[in-house]
């Protein structure tokens, strides 16, 4: 979408082996002597025990944990959440390409940290909170913000009920930039998540709708953003199934 910023914006086999006791015995022959009618009197045979049979539940083990279900969930998803604990690699690769991380946010009001109609989207589908980073390559700014919501529903009605646009973020040697210039802007989500971009020119170029560099920035930056948000879900699946296996044993 290209717009103008600032206003429209995862037998035991026991098997059985029964030791079989192999009892030989002998009798000495007495020359009728014995009692019980001159037979001899059998010696005592040690009891014998078969090994039991394993037993096995019937029980099936429960399934692995799902990290996108992990995150689909506040109730589930618990672990720390902060634009640092997100966003925290000083780059942002993809493929052959990187993007320098310039500066980072969150704040617990939404609509503070966007411009144009985008803030009553938020808010209208309760969202929690927003977290912001900006990356820079080549004289291109790339701002994502990540929109945190309760559950998976309400982050698909934001980003289809997207509007203009995540607030530009400065610092970090990037100046404001897609404020009043025609930039590059998406929205997405995965989870509980929805993800939204503003791309442009930190020299206040405007945007073509032909711009390549711009178009590449954001897509990169966006699944950069993907990727780690469903590395978070990866991360509490993996604790959950250890915790799990634990209390198993």
């Amino acid at each position: 979408m290209l717009f103008i910023g600032g206003g429209a914006l995862a037998t035991a086999a026991v098997a059985a082996i029964v030791a079989t006791a192999v009892v030989s015995s002998g009798h000495k022959d007495n020359g009728g002597g014995d009692s019980a009618g001159g037979l001899p009197t059998p010696p005592d045979l040690p009891s014998e025990s078969a090994t039991p049979e394993p037993t096995f539940s019937n029980v099936a083990p429960p399934a692995p944990p799902k990290p996108l279900d992990i995150i689909s969930s506040a109730r589930r998803d618990k672990a720390p959440l902060s634009a640092a604990g997100l966003f925290p690699d000083k780059r942002a690769t993809k493929d052959d390409r990187s993007y320098t991380k310039a500066a980072s946010a969150s704040t617990t009001s939404c609509s503070a940290a966007t411009q144009g109609a985008l803030g009553p989207v938020l808010v209208n589908n309760g969202c929690r909170k927003l977290l912001r980073a900006t990356f820079t390559r080549d004289g291109v700014a790339v701002t994502i913000g990540v929109a945190v919501f309760d559950g998976k529903a309400a982050a698909e009605k934001a980003k289809d009920g997207y509007k203009p646009n995540i607030a530009s973020l400065s610092g970090g040697g990037v100046p404001t930039f897609c404020r009043r210039t025609a930039c590059q802007s998406s929205a997405n989500a995965i989870g509980r998540y929805a993800y939204f971009t503003i791309s442009g020119y930190t020299s206040g170029k405007a945007v073509t709708s032909s711009d390549t560099a711009t178009l590449q920035a954001y897509r990169d930056v966006a699944d950069y953003t993907f990727r780690q948000i469903l590395a978070r879900g990866n991360a509490q699946a993996s604790a959950e199934a250890a915790s799990a296996a634990s209390a198993t044993n």
